[in-house]
């Protein structure tokens, strides 16, 4: 199965070297290239990508505006190009509901398999950038419990509490004994349900629920 992609960067150079990275991966096929945010949403809505990789800092509308209308979209994840030193491009983008966050000066090697997990419906976050959302997290003030709703099934809330303690889809499968088709199925059930945008979102609520998987 090929892995569709929009790039969306507004230095032409950087543009061309991410789709020349992704295009030579043999399951991986850039359909579409952008220059600011409005075009990526145009481009995700007439190509429907399985991926889009965004860069935060662009004309016109930035890349948090444009992850916030492509999820909307409900047929692409995000990834999300950050820099270090930009704290809140980060939590801006997560709150968008991006699935990925990585670091411009992420290898090849890294950028291709960051889109092929987003492209399995799970996230990833670059370890730097991990660091840092730990540390904004840990000097919050502790948040009221939120209460998860009685629409979410049992297994669902099973399937919420591993989320929230970082799970794949993989290692929820084997946790819980099913299938992973079952489980990327019932991550989006959840999503759904919750009126969220991606797992990270998810995990957070999760914590902040205090759900915890069963030993």
């Amino acid at each position: 199965m090929t892995i569709t992609v929009v790039v969306a960067d507004d230095q032409d150079a950087v543009r061309a070297g991410l789709v020349l990275i992704l295009n030579s991966a043999p399951d991986i096929r850039v359909v579409g290239e952008a220059t600011d945010g409005e075009e990526a949403v145009e481009r995700c809505r007439d190509l429907r990508p399985d991926v889009a990789l965004l860069d935060v800092r662009m004309p016109r509308r930035d890349g948090i505006w444009a992850t916030r209308q492509i999820t909307a979209l409900a047929h692409t994840d995000v990834l999300v190009l950050t820099t270090f030193d930009v704290d809140e491009y980060v939590f801006g983008a997560l709150r968008a509901g991006a699935a990925g966050f990585l670091l411009k000066d992420t290898d090849a090697d890294g950028l291709v398999e960051a889109v092929r997990v987003v492209a399995r419906g799970e996230g990833i976050v670059a370890p730097a950038v991990t660091r840092r959302l730990i540390a904004a997290f840990a000097a919050m003030p502790a948040p009221a419990s939120r209460a998860v709703p009685d629409t979410l099934t049992p297994r669902e809330r099973d399937v919420l509490a591993c989320l929230g303690a970082g799970m794949s889809n993989l290692e929820i499968a084997e946790r819980l004994a099913i299938t992973e088709a079952t489980a990327k199925t019932h991550v989006s059930r959840i999503l759904a349900k919750l009126g969220l945008r991606s797992r990270v979102q998810a995990a957070i609520f999760a914590q902040e629920s205090g759900l915890r998987p069963s030993s």
